[in-house]
């Protein structure tokens, strides 16, 4: 082996360190050091290459594992000593040595130090020039890291020149190494801003090798190039936007030549982003991510970032501004936020990070004003603006505002034609993030207040502005214009017309002619809507309508006329599309049904529609859902899947993004289109319930509700901004409420509850849901969670109580004013009728604002709720939470009394959560202990009894009324199925306590009696006005009312009225009441039921016992019912049969064995009588102190339906007769009403009629029965029939009179004052078939009687003796008939000839 082989292996064997480490435990004496120094450099002597010196000559002993750029990257560029002998004495050696050789070659010291680190780096990265080549291997890095260490070893001894380094290096280097250049810039030995400085070729080279770095991603270098970027990037930015007082020459040289190199890579993305919109260039990617905040502000102050993002964001929007402003207008709906390029969204999104949204806006107005721009660029960045920032809608209004005001008073197109493109983009986004472009459009221009109205030259303005727009406009802005057009005073509607004119045109160019126009059209700004989609909403809309007002709209009835081809060919086959009929018909049947019956479907049309729905019937509802429309629902999982890991890492504004993509696929599977789909509807609500449910639970895991971010609330958002959408899972929201909640777990109710509350509160931002007609999305919620059975509560007690417990969790995270938006008012007071009900220790505690003091507050009620408690513990700390008991203070949180009753009622008794025993005992805590003392402004009592027992009555009442039809008229209340018997028990208690206490202490406020009614008749007074509707309403209240009282205690109707010592009894209120009211709901009319009038006299014998003399006030009481109330008078003695033994017992029982008192036998002595006569024994005399209407009754009763009945006529009193008349044409009036009635009974009452009426024929007192005015002592009458019946009268009499023979109606026509009942009654039977009062029996011809009628009066009038009546009475019968019968009125005109009468003698 040679020499020099023995030299060059050496080193492999043995270092120079290594030795000189060894000798460290032999060190030599201090006197010594200079020897060893002097050996040292012997040794070096024979060393003869210098760069395996270099090798040598600070290896690290550091281990092989460690990562260089650890070392590297320190604060200020300073390296961690390593082990070994310490690089100042290495150096040392080093210097020496390069002097010793720099003297023997002549030269200096640096160059060769400059040649000898230049020889070692080509050794180290290689002789390539390739522009494209790649990072170091973790081998070569470490080996020039040790490298730099010693070349900053040496500069540091002066034994090296930076400059002279790098102008060494780039004299071999076409294109440096970035890597190297970056090593070099880490060890302090060459800075990239000296680089840059010196370097005039810089720019190039470095944007090209940043460029390569990019695109160039080895399996293990991507830490690496993001460092190296960073590093780059930093230097570039606080080399080329830090400020400085007084910048030299050369640092404003440096500036520029950063400022363009980072506009280079920054035209790079943008030129890559046009290039390749999908997918995304990785090396773009890789560039972008140099723009968060966090990278390249380390090495950059906050303000030298805020100068750098400005300018890039100023070059973005003045890139290549190549596009027109026609362009923009025209292209714009492609330039939304969810269609834009990903890498162009995400670069506005990081350059918009550091500001505010004020300041962005500005500096937009700014770059507008003063830059050509690129209009794609700044559209796209006003979307991203939008979607990623909530607060930017308003601070757009304020800039459109400032952008119109600088447009009217200076008359600046540009200022316009900005303020509109803006305004149009944000309608882009959708109603969640910006409002619609004709509401905007309307907003500013639509009244007289807006800008173009303060003078016709600022008018002018905008429709020349408009009309100049008319060549490049969308149509949907065309229509917008239109339909929604600007305010013009009427001396400028000229101006308007000729724009309208000139935009109808465009649009029948473009084939969207205005007759294809929506009829509701309001553009979302979305593009223009297919005339299909259209329709359809117009057709929603016209349904909506008319299922509130009852009638068809105008819009819909003019467009039927004037925009005919509309109509027809888009509106009714929206309407008519074939689907399965609901088996009662909905809104939209009716709204069909009605146009139909106008004249306004055609015939052929209406037959095809009803045929297709006949065949939707039999077919499967699945088939509707064809597999082509599976692919944008699985696209649409996807992105919910992917939402949904994204919650944990992801920024607000990356959750925008991904929501605005969101909002765009679901606008493809929800286009509003004509072509319904329920499979996929339901697939899709599905998937969107049970993304947010994950969501949620993902979410609660790490943080409460208050932590988390406005997630929910946007996800929601873009939810209410597709009504169909939210239509249906509203409607799917309610199926699982109602019909599936056994099927929902806790997870489900969590994420349901958590939905609801967020729907609520983004509601004013929604649009209406649709049931039986228009509602607020949180009542459709409340109204489906029914609390009738014990599976029922349960579920609704725990699906409010999360609700509850999230939005006030929820609400600790907004304004005190806000917290109110996320607690749902129907769930709140679900639970304060749930909680109590099915905990009974919360009774002890009732809601009360601020809650028991000296407690400490529970914890948070979501903690309980989230964490899996039990609905008993979840719902106790809901309730002890003081911000739940504060929502009491509300109006619209407080469960009044008659709510609660409403509820209690609906409960199904069979399927109760509570016993009997449990339920009384609650109802009673209810009522005594939480209602009646409550105030009355918080739904309570105030104290008042009377104020519960109307309550309650009203209640009962209302629960009679909606589970009874009229023809149901059972007079027991049921005990089946609700709770009804429950509430009419407490309603018994209550009254019977009220009663007890009016006796002990007698006061002078209204009675039991009083107030039952009173109640009576304010119900009665609330029904419709006059009419059949009316009568028929008073009715089932009535029946309600009777079958509430009759559950009653009887005493209760009877006012007992203290006077001096004893009592009188006082029945003013209950003749007033059955004159005025039980009097119209007769059934038979002129009748009461025999229940209702055993309980009125058991109620008058009830009270006459409370007093001194109860015989004497009972027959007091009866005399005045007798006089002032016939129909209880006649009812008494029609039932008088059933009723004496019942109320004779009764009397024994209260007066101890006495008779019954002399007015009641009276009743009882008349029946005698009257049965008597009807067996045709002749009794001596009537009974004396009876009235005539009493015996007529008796005798009405005694006669009903006997054959024999007529018999003694003659005998009786003329009053008994007319009386009697009277009851027996009720009872012939009312088979005349109900053919169906009894043919027996009215063949009987029809003959009875006939032998009164041939008793009477010859007095005129029958008449007086038919004529209201003059009825004298038969006055009685009215108050026994009901104002419906009396206005039948005139139909009986001639209906009474045409059965007669022709001689007893001669006899009745020759009668004393005919013609003065004759004529009004005919003239009160034109009335009646004129107005349809009047049904003739199906064996008689239409109009029959009324022919009949007119005969028999035409021949009567003749008949009539001239003294009969006087000229004027037969003027004012000529008056009544001479608008409805001329005739009948010229026959009493010629009854009138003067040779018949004389004027001058009418006073005689």
């Amino acid at each position: 082996m040679s020499a020099s082989d023995s030299c060059e292996a050496a080193p492999e064997k043995r270092t120079l360190s290594s030795l000189l480490a060894g000798r460290v435990a032999k060190r030599p004496k201090r006197e010594d050091a200079g020897g060893l120094q002097q050996a040292a450099i012997q040794l070096l002597e024979q060393q003869q290459n210098i760069c395996a010196l270099l090798r040598e000559v600070g290896v690290s002993e550091r281990p092989s594992d460690t990562d260089p750029w650890d070392v590297l990257h320190t604060r200020n560029g300073e390296q961690k000593p390593t082990g070994g002998v310490p690089s100042a004495a290495s150096a040392a050696l080093l210097v020496r040595e390069l002097r010793r050789r720099a003297r023997r070659l002549g030269v200096p010291v640096a160059a060769l130090s400059v040649t000898m680190v230049v020889e070692r780096l080509k050794e180290i990265v290689g002789e390539g020039e390739d522009e494209a080549r790649g990072l170091l291997t973790s081998s070569q890095r470490v080996q020039l890291c040790v490298l730099l260490e010693s070349s900053r070893e040496l500069l540091s001894q002066g034994a090296l020149c930076p400059k002279l380094l790098w102008q060494e290096y780039r004299r071999d280097q076409r294109v440096p190494d970035l890597e190297v250049v970056c090593h070099l810039h880490f060890y302090n030995i060459l800075t990239l801003r000296h680089i840059i400085e010196s370097d005039e070729d810089a720019r190039p080279w470095l944007v090209s090798q940043l460029k390569a770095l990019c695109g160039w991603t080895p399996a293990r270098g991507g830490e690496e190039t993001k460092k190296m970027l960073s590093t780059v990037v930093g230097v570039l930015v606080g080399s080329g936007f830090e400020l400085s007082p007084r910048p030299a020459a050369a640092d404003r040289k440096a500036q520029l030549l950063c400022c363009s190199a980072l506009d280079d890579l920054l035209f790079w993305l943008l030129d890559t982003v046009e290039r390749s919109p999908m997918p995304p260039c990785a090396a773009a990617e890789l560039w972008l991510e140099v723009f968060d905040a966090s990278l390249c502000g380390v090495s950059a102050s906050g303000e030298t970032l805020q100068r750098f993002f400005t300018h890039s964001l100023t070059q973005t929007l003045t890139y290549k501004p190549q596009l027109t402003v026609s362009d923009a207008v025209a292209l714009q709906n492609e330039w939304t936020f969810a269609k834009s390029n990903a890498l162009l969204t995400s670069l506005f999104r990081k350059l918009a990070v550091v500001f505010g949204v004020e300041q962005l806006l500005r500096h937009l107005r700014q770059v507008l004003e003063t830059r050509e721009v690129n209009w794609k660029h700044v559209l796209c960045f006003l979307s991203t603006l939008l979607v990623c920032n909530p607060g930017a809608q308003l601070r757009l209004r304020e800039l459109l505002s400032g952008l119109l005001s600088s447009a009217f008073e200076g008359y600046d197109l540009e200022s316009m034609i900005t303020a509109f493109l803006l305004a149009r983009q944000g309608a882009l986004e959708g109603p969640a993030v910006f409002p619609s472009y004709g509401s905007w459009f309307k907003m500013s221009f639509g009244g007289g207040g807006g800008p173009h109205a303060a003078s016709k030259k600022s008018l002018v303005f905008l429709l020349k502005f408009l009309s100049d727009l008319v060549p490049f406009e969308p149509p949907q802005y065309l229509k917008v214009h239109i339909l929604q057009s600007p305010y013009v005073p009427v001396k400028h509607r000229s101006l308007l017309m000729e724009y309208v004119s000139l935009a109808k045109t465009r649009l029948a160019d473009l084939k969207e002619p205005v007759e294809d126009m929506g009829l509701y059209e309001d553009v979302s700004g979305e593009g223009a809507a297919s005339l299909q989609g259209q329709a359809v909403q117009d057709v929603e809309k016209a349904v909506s309508l008319f299922e509130s007002t009852g009638r068809i709209s105008a819009t819909v009835m003019e467009a039927s006329i004037f925009r005919r081809p509309y109509f027809l060919t888009r509106f009714l086959p929206a309407l008519l599309r074939p689907r399965t009929l609901p088996v009662q018909a909905d809104a939209r049947t009716s709204f069909i049904e009605a146009l139909r019956k106008a004249d306004k479907v055609p015939a052929a049309q209406y037959s095809q529609y009803v045929e297709s729905c006949q065949k939707r019937r039999h077919e499967d509802a699945g088939a509707a859902c064809s597999d082509t429309d599976d692919e944008p629902v699985e696209a649409l999982s996807v992105q919910l899947q992917e939402l949904t890991q994204l919650l944990d890492e992801a920024s607000e504004g990356e959750l925008s993004a991904r929501l605005s993509r969101i909002a765009h696929a679901l606008s493809a599977v929800f286009p509003g289109g004509p072509v319904e789909l329920p499979g996929r509807r339901a697939t899709v609500v599905d998937v969107i319930l049970r993304s947010f449910c994950q969501c949620v639970i993902n979410a609660s895991r790490a943080k409460p509700p208050n932590k988390q971010s406005s997630w929910a609330s946007m996800f929601v958002g873009t939810l209410l901004g597709n009504a169909e959408l939210l239509s249906a899972l509203v409607h799917r929201l309610r199926d699982l409420f109602r019909n599936q909640a056994s099927s929902l777990g806790a997870a489900h109710q969590l994420g349901l509850a958590a939905l609801a509350v967020h729907l609520h509160a983004g509601a004013p931002r929604g649009p209406p849901v649709r049931l039986l007609g228009p509602v607020r999305v949180d009542e459709a919620l409340s109204s489906a969670l029914a609390c009738g059975t014990r599976a029922g509560m349960l579920f609704c007690v725990r699906l409010c109580v999360a609700a509850l417990s999230y939005g006030i969790c929820r609400g600790d995270a907004v304004p005190p004013e806000q917290r109110q938006d996320y607690v749902l008012s129907g769930f709140y007071k679900k639970l304060l009728y749930l909680i109590p009900r099915l905990s009974p220790e919360t009774r002890a505690s009732p809601v009360a604002a601020g809650g028991p003091r000296g407690q400490e507050p529970p914890p948070g009620p979501w903690l309980g709720a989230a964490a899996g408690a039990t609905w008993r513990e979840a719902a106790g700390s809901l309730w002890r939470h003081p911000a739940f008991r504060q929502l009491q203070r509300e109006p619209q949180y407080q469960l009044p009394l008659s709510e609660w009753l409403a509820a209690e009622l609906s409960v199904q008794r069979g399927d109760d959560a509570l016993s009997d025993p449990e339920r009384q005992e609650y109802q009673q805590w209810a009522c005594w202990e939480l209602y009646l003392p409550r105030p009355e402004e918080q739904g309570g009592c105030g104290g008042d009894t009377r104020i519960l027992c109307s309550h309650l009555l009203r209640a009962v009442m209302d629960q009679q009324l909606s589970s009874r039809s009229v023809e149901t008229q059972d007079v027991r209340v049921s005990v089946t199925g609700t709770c009804l018997p429950d509430i009419l028990s407490r309603l018994q208690e209550l009254v019977y306590e009220m009663q007890v206490t009016d006796l002990r202490h007698g006061t002078g406020r209204p009675g039991v009696c009083d107030l039952l009614l009173e109640s009576a008749s304010r119900r009665c007074a609330s029904s419709a006005p006059a009419g059949v509707s009316a009568e028929l309403g008073l009715q089932r209240v009535l029946d309600a009312w009777n079958r509430v009282v009759l559950a009653l205690p009887a005493a209760l109707l009877v006012k007992v009225k203290p006077d001096g010592g004893g009592a009188t009894l006082e029945v003013d209120a209950l003749v007033e009441h059955v004159n005025r009211l039980q009097r119209r709901a007769c059934s038979p009319v002129g009748l009461l039921s025999c229940h209702l009038t055993s309980h009125f006299l058991r109620g008058l014998l009830c009270a006459g016992a409370r007093c001194g003399r109860p015989g004497e006030e009972v027959n007091n009481a009866w005399s005045q019912i007798s006089v002032c109330c016939p129909l209880l008078l006649v009812s008494a003695a029609h039932w008088w049969e059933r009723l004496s033994p019942v109320l004779s017992s009764l009397w024994r029982r209260l007066c101890d064995g006495e008779l019954l008192p002399a007015q009641l036998q009276l009743l009882e002595d008349c029946r005698t009588w009257a049965c008597r006569l009807e067996e045709g024994q002749l009794l001596p005399a009537a009974p004396a102190a009876a009235a005539a209407l009493l015996l007529a009754a008796s005798l009405h009763r005694a006669w009903r339906g006997s054959v024999s009945g007529g018999r003694g006529l003659s005998e009786l009193h003329r009053q008994v007769l007319v009386f009697l008349l009277f009851l027996c044409v009720k009872d012939h009036l009312s088979s005349l009403l109900d053919p169906q009635e009894e043919t027996p009974r009215g063949a009987a009452s029809a003959a009875l009629c006939s032998d009164l009426l041939l008793a009477l024929v010859d007095c005129a007192d029958w008449l007086l029965l038919f004529h209201p005015s003059e009825r004298g002592v038969y006055q009685p009458i009215a108050a026994v029939m009901s104002d419906q019946f009396a206005r039948l009268m005139p139909w009986a009499f001639y209906s009474l009179l045409l059965r007669q023979s022709a001689e007893l109606r001669r006899r009745a026509a020759r009668s004393p004052g005919f013609l003065r009942t004759a004529v009004p009654c005919y003239a009160g039977l034109l009335r009646l078939f004129l107005e349809g009062g009047v049904a003739e029996p199906p064996q008689v011809e239409p109009f029959g009687i009324l022919s009949r009628a007119k005969q028999f009066l035409l021949g009567a009038i003749p008949q009539t003796p001239p003294g009969a009546a006087s000229s004027s009475g037969l003027r004012e019968l000529e008056s009544q008939c001479s608008d409805l019968d001329p005739e009948v009125a010229a026959a009493l005109s010629m009854h009138l000839q003067p040779e018949s009468l004389s004027p001058e003698m009418d006073f005689l």
